[in-house]
C-alpha cells in the first residue's frame, strides 16, 4: 500500500455522511488525510470549497486528479476503484441492485427520519415530530429484514451497511431509541466488530419527542 497516494477527505467530525466515507477508507486500509471543514463557521460555503462541491456539502474526496462529492457516490467509487474482488459492491446485477436499494434508503428515509432528528438536536434547530414516525417505520423494517440475515444486502458486509450504519447507530442522539430493535442492534455490533472499524464522536442521547 506504500505506493498508494494519500486520499484527502474533506469532512466534519459530527457529519454522519463524512463518517461513512472515513469508515470505508479505514476498512479498505487506504492511506488518507482528513481535512476538517468547519460547518459552524460556514467554511463549506466559501468559494474554495464550493469549487469542489457547488452544493456546499461534506464530504468531498480528492484522489489524485479526481474530486468527488456525495458520500454514497464516494462509497461506490472507492469500492469500484480499490476493491477489485467485489466484496463491498457486488458485480452481478442482482447484488448491485440490492446494494443500490439501501443506498437510496440512506439518502431518503434514513436521512429524513433519524438523520435529521439528530441534526435538529446537535445543531439546536427546531424539532419536527414527523422525523420519529419515519424513523420508527424504517427501523422496524430494518429489524425485520435483519432477523433473517447478518447484513443488509447479502451475507457479507457491503457499502449498503456502511451507508446505513452511522445515522442508525447515532439515532439516540436525536431522541430515537434503538431499544425495540434487537436485530438492528446486533447488526450494529457486527459492523463495529469489523477489522479497521472507526467510530464517530458521540453526543449524549436526547429526550424523545412525542410524535
Amino acid at each position: 500500500m506504500s505506493s498508494q497516494p494519500v486520499i484527502r477527505l474533506y469532512g466534519y467530525p459530527l457529519s454522519g455522511h463524512a463518517h461513512r466515507v472515513r469508515l470505508f477508507l479505514s476498512l479498505l486500509q487506504l492511506p488518507h488525510e482528513v481535512v476538517e471543514v468547519d460547518l459552524l463557521r460556514g467554511e463549506h460555503k466559501r468559494p474554495e470549497f464550493l469549487a469542489m462541491n457547488p452544493l456546499g456539502q461534506v464530504p468531498v474526496i480528492e484522489d489524485g486528479d479526481l474530486t468527488l462529492a456525495d458520500s454514497n457516490a464516494i462509497l461506490v467509487y472507492l469500492a469500484g476503484r480499490y476493491d477489485q474482488g467485489g466484496r463491498w459492491l457486488p458485480k452481478d446485477p442482482v447484488g448491485m441492485a440490492r446494494v443500490q436499494r439501501w443506498l437510496s434508503i440512506a439518502a431518503g428515509q434514513l436521512l429524513s427520519g433519524p438523520g435529521l432528528a439528530r441534526v435538529e438536536v446537535v445543531f439546536k434547530r427546531p424539532r419536527d415530530p414527523r422525523r420519529f414516525e419515519v424513523a420508527r417505520q424504517l427501523f422496524a423494517m430494518m429489524d425485520a429484514h435483519l432477523a433473517a440475515r447478518p447484513f443488509l444486502a447479502s451475507e457479507e458486509p457491503s457499502i449498503a451497511d456502511l451507508a446505513l450504519y452511522t445515522y442508525t447507530a447515532h439515532a439516540p442522539e436525536g431522541g430515537v431509541s434503538l431499544e425495540p430493535y434487537a436485530h438492528l442492534r446486533a447488526w450494529l455490533g457486527r459492523i463495529e466488530a469489523l477489522p479497521g472499524f472507526v467510530g464517530m464522536a458521540r453526543n449524549p442521547p436526547a429526550e424523545p419527542l412525542v410524535a
